[in-house]
């Protein structure tokens, strides 16, 4: 198997900053090559979300680059996985939350990243920001954070109540903003000629499913090059529908 990838970012119509951090990464291994995509959307006033997204990027991409190819001799697993995901998740949950206590403000980000081997992928969620599998339809694989998502699942809400809920950005949890977080971890079979998308909520709030295919879908996606276009063509598609969060979106198509 092989990953061709893509990421693109843009601070969008409104905000003077960009919060939102990214890093994708590619490596050859021992098993095979490995892809590593993230993003975290921050959240606190004039640049501390940036700070909170990048403090917590750093450390994942310090992770793929320092410590994944020991966990590979010792041969990968999910709960491997889930533990070092957990603890860099928490670690950085008490920096942030000790940094904003000294400086007397409020911030925190999201996280979704996802480990790609050529036979399966592991993902860990904290917020809203998303992850689709796109093969012949698409499939989101993260379920949001939200007050909003939790009525849904709990059956006190309709699905278009829940599209149109003024509270739908209001989050249960992010890194950053108390004592404990509880990391969501989703495990599952790489698919060959399919794309995986992840993408911060300003990405996805007035993007149609159907349009994300059309544009997204693997027959499309055939070089680098057709990604970013692609990926541009959203972002700024988002842009002229007046969205009005930052936007991210990577994309991890496999071969």
């Amino acid at each position: 198997m092989d990953f061709l990838v893509s990421a693109s970012t843009d601070k969008g119509i409104k905000k003077n900053t960009n919060q939102d951090s990214l890093a994708i990464k590619v490596a050859d291994t021992s098993v095979g090559k490995i892809a590593l995509a993230l993003i975290c959307d921050g959240m606190g006033g004039l640049q501390q979300g940036e700070v909170a997204s990048a403090t917590l990027t750093r450390a994942f991409s310090e992770w793929f680059d320092n410590n994944l190819s020991q966990l590979i001799q010792e041969g990968l697993d999910d709960l491997k996985i889930r533990r070092e995901w957990e603890r860099i998740i928490k670690n950085v949950n008490k920096k942030i939350l000790i940094y904003g206590q000294q400086q007397r403000i409020r911030l925190g980000t999201t996280i979704v990243a996802a480990l790609f081997t050529e036979d399966r992928y592991y993902i860990v969620n904290v917020g809203d920001s998303r992850i689709y599998e796109i093969k012949n339809h698409v499939n989101l694989l993260t379920q949001d954070q939200t007050v909003v998502e939790n009525e849904y699942r709990k059956g006190l809400i309709t699905r278009e109540q829940a599209d149109n809920d003024p509270r739908k950005s209001v989050l249960l949890q992010c890194v950053g903003a108390t004592g404990d977080v509880y990391p969501e971890m989703y495990f599952g079979k790489t698919e060959t000629d399919t794309v995986y998308m992840l993408c911060s909520d300003g990405f996805r709030h007035v993007i149609s499913t159907e349009e994300l295919y059309e544009h997204l879908k693997p027959e499309v996606l055939t070089s680098k090059e057709v990604m970013k276009q692609q990926s541009e063509l959203l972002i700024e598609l988002n842009k002229t529908r007046m969205e009005q969060d930052n936007i991210t979106v990577s994309l991890i198509r496999t071969f």
